[in-house]
């Protein structure tokens, strides 16, 4: 499928805000691939539709959830957030005919990451967090970060997104715990 297509199915999912944010993902994926050393057309591809389910009203979402017959934790069923990552990648599947797996683990892990996540699931999590929208207190030391360590941007964001989950009164994703804690100790093995 072309970007046009792609783009063309995007805009019938998602609003005008959250295409654009979309495609500075897409960018921002990109650039990080080609630092790192990941795929630059599944990152690309990968940050262009990780936030297709992410409009959906969340009715819209369980209604999906049972069509897809995807198995969705307590937790997550709490939150549209936390829903529209697992559930973007049944999309992809279906819309936008992904069966990559790679891709698929990197939007379905893009808001709360997880253990054991590969270099593609790093990329897309952190580039959603620092593509040029973002606007949030230690966005620029990531992004600073994001170039010259990965798994330390992506502790640091990860860091941050539970302080505020915590602060807004909000159920803290286990799998954003396992993340942090891996990402932890890569870190320190580093030094």
């Amino acid at each position: 499928m072309t970007k046009t297509e792609c783009l063309r199915i995007l805009s019938t999912l998602i609003d005008e805000s959250r295409l654009e944010h979309s495609v500075n993902v897409s960018v921002c994926a990109r650039d990080l691939a080609l630092k790192y050393g990941a795929d630059t057309g599944k990152a690309e591809l990968t940050g262009l539709i990780h936030d297709c389910a992410k409009c959906l009203t969340y009715d819209k979402m369980l209604e999906l959830c049972k069509k897809y017959d995807l198995k969705t934790d307590e937790i997550s069923k709490t939150s549209r957030a936390l829903l529209h990552g697992p559930l973007g990648a049944c999309l992809a599947r279906d819309l936008f005919g992904i069966d990559d797996d790679e891709i698929l683990s990197a939007i379905a892990c893009h808001t709360t990451g997880k253990k054991g996540m590969n270099l593609l699931d790093k990329v897309v999590c952190l580039a959603d967090y620092i593509e040029p929208l973002r606007r949030f207190d230690g966005v620029e030391e990531i992004r600073q970060l994001a170039f010259t360590d990965i798994d330390l941007a992506l502790l640091k964001a990860l860091e941050i997104s539970i302080v505020h989950v915590i602060n807004s009164g909000l159920l803290l994703h286990p799998a954003t715990v396992e993340a942090r804690n891996e990402l932890l100790s890569l870190v320190r093995d580093k030094r």
